[in-house]
């Protein structure tokens, strides 16, 4: 009874080690496989939506893509099986993605159309920075991450403020211009100021006297300000993490609570303190 238990252990272990960490040649032959069946099943839902393709190979892609299909539940159940905490994955982003990208053929059985989902897969090629085992990338990554939410507040109050700008700006434009000019509306002038101040300009709603041209040419070198603001923003916190938060990463994940990302040498999982199995 022991040895068996002994087995089962090891075995989990190793299926864990090939499926969640690519810093073995099985591992990295795991993911690589993996990313090849993601491209194939996106490039056969872009097939299928070609109605002379489809129509003359329907058959092949409905049978292929079954097979892939049932290639990927078969990996969501070891995946779910060689942790510890299964839940943990289930509910993470990549068991969300996971779950969205392997149901939609069934669900096909009952929302026709549902298949074309599939393309969901595509999320999961971000698992590539695992597969080429760039540590680097992956500890920028972090970097850029912790940026963001460290900038969230200033981005939100910049956020806000280009909103009370816009209703300011297109209720203005709304009483310059007038409907003859397409501002029929105070949300049709907000939505004129946001198209322009964002530079990208449709070209559906064009001001016509003087002043409307005016204010639409401020607007629009405004415009190339305000995209700039946030991205001084994160670089200013990028650039502090950069200095002062430097740390090195690798592909490990911890095989109780599913967490990766750990420091290079680290023991002991951050985020449940587990003992990490070093190869």
């Amino acid at each position: 009874m022991r040895e068996n238990k002994d087995y089962f252990i090891n075995w989990k272990a190793k299926l864990h080690e090939i499926i969640y960490e690519a810093d073995t040649p099985e591992g990295k032959w795991f993911d690589i496989a993996l990313i090849g069946l993601i491209l194939i099943s996106i490039i056969l839902v872009v097939l299928e939506s070609v109605e002379s393709f489809d129509h003359q190979f329907h058959q092949i892609l409905y049978v292929a893509e079954w097979i892939i299909t049932i290639l990927f539940s078969i990996e969501y159940i070891a995946r779910f099986l060689s942790i510890n905490k299964p839940l943990k994955y289930v509910f993470s982003f990549y068991g969300i993605v996971d779950l969205l990208s392997t149901i939609p053929l069934y669900l096909s059985f009952i929302f026709p159309g549902s298949q074309v989902l599939i393309v969901i897969r595509a999320i999961r090629l971000l698992r590539l920075f695992r597969i080429l085992k760039m540590v680097k990338f992956i500890g920028e990554a972090r970097k850029l991450k912790e940026a963001l939410w460290n900038s969230r507040t200033k981005i939100t109050v910049f956020i806000f403020t280009i909103v009370v700008l816009s209703v300011i700006i297109g209720t203005v434009m709304y009483l310059i211009e007038g409907k003859e000019a397409g501002f029929i509306s105070i949300p049709k002038g907000i939505y004129w100021t946001i198209i322009t101040m964002t530079t990208v300009g449709y070209g559906d709603i064009v001001p016509l006297t003087a002043l409307g041209q005016t204010i639409a040419a401020i607007v629009m070198v405004m415009g190339y300000g305000i995209i700039a603001v946030p991205t001084g923003i994160v670089s200013a916190e990028f650039y502090k993490q950069n200095k002062f938060y430097k740390i090195h990463t690798n592909t490990q994940a911890c095989p109780n609570c599913n967490a990766q990302n750990h420091n290079d040498h680290a023991k002991f999982c951050y985020n449940c303190g587990n003992y990490l199995n070093e190869a």
